[in-house]
């Protein structure tokens, strides 16, 4: 479920009743076949397994309003929706909950049952299934689930076409939640919700225009009544620009993000694929406002990632960033091969960083940090399949290692999805806990995964070989206080804490460094690309002098910003917290690097890359590895374990051999993967 991202930065992967046990605990047992989570062995039978997804689904009664209906609600007064979290029940099985606390007098939860962004994705999963095996029990299924989508969308009065997040298990609808969440009423205007619902429509109406034309067209209306209420909104913004932190960003964003933008995204795209030209239209406009959320990868942090979210230029979150996949997509509906190439760049650039620097962590803000759950994992899942249509075979080995997440490949070392019962674990702490309820959303998305695996059986068998991740090496950041500092240096740890209003300091404080004042690192590990991590301000405060030094030569000297970061625009504090590039880089060997002020300087940490940043995986066959190159130069490096392998370019395109001699070569701004 969305929360809003600030209090995703503290409150990541929770839900009611949560219950986070350790590694060690009993491993849950499936909701039916009572079997514990284990990776895949059998090969040539379904990842994909709808038990546990139906398990959670309830009939839910509904009553035509002015406001709300939905199809043939006369004859049918009932509809089915998932039910938004799933508890351990400590006998081998799981218990439905919904959101919030529940009123022992009247049974209603605080905010709800069910809500609009699972019921939206549980019937994407439903309809891509009936697309996949024909099964009509999946059709019925996605049919009754768009009927309960339908519900909660608002027909009539000024917030038509909008959707109410939430609803009690009587069908009784709660457009206010406790605790409030924005919009409020949730249909109010545009969000989240909203866009999901896109998505499920867009879907529904291509996958029944043959099966059922009328069924077809009324979901069709309501995708565009969807669209009648963005265009009163982020639509009709389209061209116009917001200022965040002194750049122009898009102001045509549903709710200001790329994140949700992407998801109505995919489902625009099926529905141009069908013909809708007015679906068309707005994929077009979405996707020129999401691709101009792309970055530079030659310009360091956050390498060619799109950004989710224009309220902060230094926080990027894998919780929902379908912004590649959406954008691959795009690109090849309206053939646009620079909507695609953003794709690449995010799946090929940064998705390695990703997987080198531990797995999906949720937040990059901007250092990678909080819990692994399955809606980041499916993220790099799906970009990478998808942008690989226009990039290289690369992309489908990037994914295989990504998917490797829900068979061991993360912080905890175990699987997290069950494909005897369809059970994903909600989540993986940094530090290996587990939490092992299995909500709606984690399902899902779980789901979404496995059937991309079905499709891809190259994917499935690298992703399913994969027992655990043995080691990594990628981004890591040296605090400024813990680091060497000079007389006038000052350690200062905010009152509010580590959280600055768009992202969080590392290790949550920062060194003062007054004019002519100076902070030292000392490293000592093989050379890297370094990026300087200071809190500029709005105003100009001088610059930071960046020095490396061996011995009392000075290896090379750059210049980076302290501060002029310019007006605030719509974030939620003045200035920004990014890592800004280095000129020099980090030659093998001891190097002493110094940092002077020449102004009021704010220095939080220096942010350290290796020249190829490694993950390896333990598999059933052997070691796989990853190694993907930060420089623009080829590097050849000491395999991490034995095996042969092929190296790819930045855009996933196989570049020949990739352990010629012994040594794996790995390509400029490229990786390699070698295997047993």
């Amino acid at each position: 479920m969305e929360t809003t991202r600030r209090t995703f930065l503290t409150l990541a992967a929770t839900t009611s009743a949560l219950a986070l046990l350790p590694v060690d605990a009993a491993v849950a047992q499936g909701t039916a076949a009572g079997s514990a989570l284990r990776p895949a062995s059998a090969r040539g039978r379904r990842l994909t397994n709808l038990a546990h997804l139906r398990f959670l689904l309830a009939d839910v009664p509904v009553a035509a309003s002015d406001t709300h209906t939905t199809e043939g609600i006369a004859e049918r007064p009932v509809v089915r929706a998932p039910w938004t979290y799933a508890d351990t029940d400590g006998a081998g099985g799981y218990r439905p909950v919904g959101g919030g606390t529940r009123d022992a007098a009247t049974g209603y939860w605080s905010q709800g049952a069910y809500n609009a962004d699972d019921i939206a994705r549980a019937a994407v999963v439903f309809l891509r299934d009936w697309r996949a095996t024909g099964d009509p029990q999946s059709r019925d299924d996605a049919r009754d689930v768009l009927r309960s989508l339908a519900f909660l969308q608002t027909v009539s009065g000024p917030n038509a076409g909008r959707v109410v997040l939430w609803q009690q298990e009587d069908g009784t609808l709660t457009p206010s939640a406790i605790p409030v969440e924005l919009p409020d009423p949730s249909d109010s205007a545009e969000s989240y919700w909203l866009a999901r619902t896109v998505w499920a429509f867009g879907e529904g109406y291509t996958a029944f225009r043959t099966e059922d034309p009328a069924f077809a067209e009324f979901l069709r209306a309501r995708l565009h009544l969807c669209l009648d209420a963005l265009a009163r909104e982020s639509l009709g913004r389209a061209g116009q620009w917001v200022r965040s932190d002194g750049r122009d960003l898009p102001a045509w964003l549903i709710a200001g993000g790329a994140d949700a933008t992407a998801e109505a995204m995919l489902g625009l795209a099926a529905a141009a694929e069908a013909g809708d030209d007015r679906s068309r239209t707005a994929l077009q406009t979405y996707a020129e406002g999401v691709a101009a959320m792309a970055t530079d990868p030659e310009q360091g942090w956050p390498f060619g990632a799109v950004l989710p979210w224009t309220g902060s230029l230094g926080f990027w979150h894998a919780w929902g960033a379908a912004a590649p996949e959406a954008l691959a997509r795009a690109g090849g509906v309206l053939r646009r091969p620079d909507l695609s190439a953003a794709a690449v760049a995010d799946a090929a650039r940064f998705t390695p960083q990703v997987l080198t620097s531990g797995g999906p962590h949720n937040a990059w803000a901007p250092l990678p940090a909080e819990a692994q759950i399955a809606y980041g994992a499916h993220g790099r899942v799906a970009g990478a399949l998808q942008a690989a249509s226009a990039g290289g075979e690369g992309l489908r080995v990037i994914a295989g290692l990504a998917a490797g997440w829900f068979f061991g490949a993360n912080t905890a070392g175990v699987p997290v999805y069950d494909p005897a019962t369809g059970v994903t674990f909600d989540g993986v702490e940094t530090d290996g806990r587990v939490n092992r309820n299995s909500g709606a959303e984690s399902t899902i998305h779980g789901l979404l995964t496995m059937q991309l695996l079905d499709a891809n059986p190259d994917v499935a068998r690298l992703a399913t070989s994969i027992t655990g991740l043995s080691s990594f090496a990628g981004l890591r950041a040296l605090d400024a206080e813990a680091a060497r500092l000079s007389p006038g240096c000052t350690v200062e740890r905010p009152a509010d804490g580590a959280w600055t209003g768009e992202g969080n300091l590392a290790g949550g404080a920062f060194v003062r460094v007054p004019e002519g004042e100076w902070v030292e690192f000392d490293l000592t590990e093989p050379g890297g690309v370094l990026h300087g991590l200071v809190w500029r301000q709005a105003a100009d405060a001088g610059t930071a002098v960046w020095e490396a030094r061996r011995g009392g030569r000075r290896l090379w000297s750059t210049e980076t910003a302290a501060g002029g970061t310019g007006d605030r625009g719509l974030t939620e504090a003045d200035g920004m917290l990014v890592p800004q590039l280095l000129g020099g880089g980090l030659p093998d060997g001891p190097v002493t690097v110094r940092c002077t002020s020449r102004g009021d300087l704010r220095l939080d940490a220096l942010v350290v890359q290796p020249r190829v940043t490694t993950a390896v995986y333990a598999t059933t066959g052997g070691a796989a590895v990853l190694y993907a190159n930060a420089t623009a130069e080829q590097q050849r490096v000491a395999p991490l374990a034995p095996g042969a392998g092929t190296a790819y370019d930045e855009s996933g395109a196989p570049r020949g051999n990739g352990t010629p001699g012994g040594r794996v070569r790995v390509r400029g701004r490229g990786f390699t993967v070698t295997r047993r």
